[in-house]
């Protein structure tokens, strides 16, 4: 199922954010992977998914031959 980022991507862009299980849920973010983690650990969340909401939005088409 695909996620609609469009609210993280206003809010977020150019950071990295740890979501809960839900991948929509923001529980930190910050300029660095290890920063988002830090924060949402001192929150108490040890288990959460980490990704970094690009600076602009580009389309990508792939191509084989």
């Amino acid at each position: 199922m695909t996620k609609d980022w469009t609210k993280l991507y206003k809010k977020h862009k150019g950071q990295w954010v740890a979501l809960l299980n839900d991948e929509n849920t923001v529980v930190s973010s910050g300029k660095t992977a290890k920063e988002a983690a830090g924060k949402a650990k001192d929150k108490g969340f040890h288990h959460v998914f980490l990704t970094r909401i690009p600076d602009e939005l580009l389309s990508f088409v792939g191509f084989s031959r």
